[in-house]
């Protein structure tokens, strides 16, 4: 049978009828990813220094944790009990600067004796400086994944009032893997409780690949802290590309989502070498951070 006899056999079968154009996978729209730097890699200098190196970088996007040297001693970018006008302030110098802040650290466990009240005034604190997401992480042991469910279940409206997400990310322990947070926030049942997901912190604490996990929370994902890590030759978290995880394979499962979904970079340092003394080193290596990122997003979105 030649070519034509082929056609001809097969428009017979089928009625004349054309086969789609596209599949599915191929008209899915692209997740909008937001290429972020934490405020937590240049924690040895001030916050206004992190802001003018990330900025200097490249970044159009930034996340605030956890705290900076001013004046020879340890401050918080935001304390857990500053009134939500000041995270409203912090906001505004950041959009002044070109810096759209995506996500904030939340400082505390969930389980914590305090976490509930804590949780809650950060929640308010980001919904007064239109920061969408509050991260949080910690271990669940016996009865703290019951205790869990109930204060996100109880701060799920809060964050729909304020307009916020709460993440929740992996952290070692029965919260490790991305399966395990996504069956506490997929028990919790709510809009404003998703889970982050941080591959380093998968890899570094369970030894466990990221890849096939992420395949197993991605519907429930909505943000990522950006952070790699080796196993050999020395035991590190690092910075996106410099370790062993594949960032296609990791970004693969959610590119195509529809959703606006930041990539706040956690760890941009290299292995084996020591952190840089002077904060254009930090400069430099949130740059490449970033490039690394966007040629990853890029290529991702080109070959769909």
């Amino acid at each position: 049978m030649n070519r034509r006899t082929f056609l001809g056999a097969t428009a017979a079968i089928t009625g004349g009828l054309r086969p789609p154009l596209a599949c599915a996978d191929e008209v899915k729209t692209p997740t909008k990813f937001q290429i972020a730097c934490m405020t937590i890699v240049y924690s040895r200098f001030t916050l206004a220094r992190a802001l003018e190196g990330i900025k200097g970088a490249g970044y159009s996007f930034v996340a605030w944790g956890t705290d900076h040297m001013e004046d020879g001693k340890r401050v918080p970018v935001l304390a857990r009990d500053a009134a939500p006008d000041k995270a409203k302030e912090l906001a505004k110098k950041c959009r002044d600067m070109g810096l759209e802040p995506v996500m904030m650290f939340s400082g505390i466990y969930p389980e914590a004796k305090d976490g509930l009240e804590v949780l809650t005034h950060r929640i308010k604190q980001a919904g007064a400086a239109g920061v969408p997401q509050v991260l949080t992480f910690g271990h669940t042991k016996g009865g703290n994944h019951k205790l869990w469910v109930e204060r996100f279940k109880a701060l799920g409206p809060v964050a729909k009032d304020n307009n916020v997400l709460l993440v929740v990310k992996q952290h070692g322990g029965e919260t490790g893997t991305g399966e395990a947070c996504a069956a506490i926030t997929k028990e919790v049942d709510h809009p404003n409780v998703k889970v982050n997901y941080d591959a380093g912190n998968v890899l570094d604490y369970l030894d466990k690949d990221p890849i096939p996990d992420i395949k197993l929370c991605a519907s429930e994902v909505r943000s990522f802290c950006i952070k790699d890590h080796r196993n050999w030759p020395k035991d590190e978290d690092c910075g996106p590309g410099f370790g062993e995880i594949d960032h296609y394979k990791l970004l693969h499962p959610v590119a195509f989502t529809g959703r606006t979904m930041s990539l706040s970079c956690e760890n941009i340092f290299a292995p084996l070498l020591p952190r840089p003394e002077k904060p254009e080193g930090v400069d430099a290596l949130a740059k490449r951070a970033r490039e690394f990122l966007e040629t990853v997003i890029a290529g991702l979105h080109a070959a769909k």
